[in-house]
């Protein structure tokens, strides 16, 4: 597929229809994640982060409006190599605080791409002067940099260290 691109409000739209798919595939992958986990802290986050995550996608649906445009979504290749990943963590035999860690490891690196997507829009929507739609991605930015935040603190507070003694 080649892209076209006749102005930056046809980039934000693509932009936006990547997140979107991006987050409706979240949707679909956290709650095989916070399955897999093993500590309660970490299944709570998978779990909290699902509800965000929703609310991530109503504010996308808000802004696609507000653009007069219906919400769609072009397939996110990148979250799905990123969720494909994270699947085999899932998958993987090993002993569960491995498997904890290597879960923040996988959601962590989806939290990067998101805050690049989120941080990338939120930039195009400032130059188009789009305030409203601007300060509902910075929304969305905020909560994906507390959720990475949150899996780095479980992973120092005691996953890694649990991991790092099995043998």
């Amino acid at each position: 597929m080649s892209l076209k691109f006749h102005s930056l409000r046809d980039l934000l739209l693509q932009e936006l229809r990547d997140l979107y798919s991006a987050e409706n595939q979240l949707i679909k992958a956290l709650p095989k994640m916070q399955d897999a986990a093993f500590s309660p802290d970490l299944k709570e986050s998978f779990a909290h982060h699902l509800k965000e995550t929703r609310g991530h996608v109503s504010r996308l649906e808000q802004i696609f409006t507000n653009l007069g445009e219906k919400p769609k979504s072009e397939t996110c290749e990148a979250m799905e190599g990123l969720i494909s990943e994270g699947e085999d963590y899932v998958k993987a035999d090993t002993e569960e605080h491995i498997r904890d860690a290597a879960l923040i490891a996988a959601a962590q690196k989806i939290e990067h791409y998101e805050i690049a997507g989120y941080g990338t829009a939120r930039t195009l929507a400032s130059c188009l002067e789009d305030t409203t739609s601007a300060q509902l991605l910075q929304e969305t930015l905020n909560e994906e940099a507390k959720a990475d935040k949150h899996l780095t603190e479980i992973a120092e507070a005691h996953i890694n260290t649990q991991a790092a003694h099995v043998h």
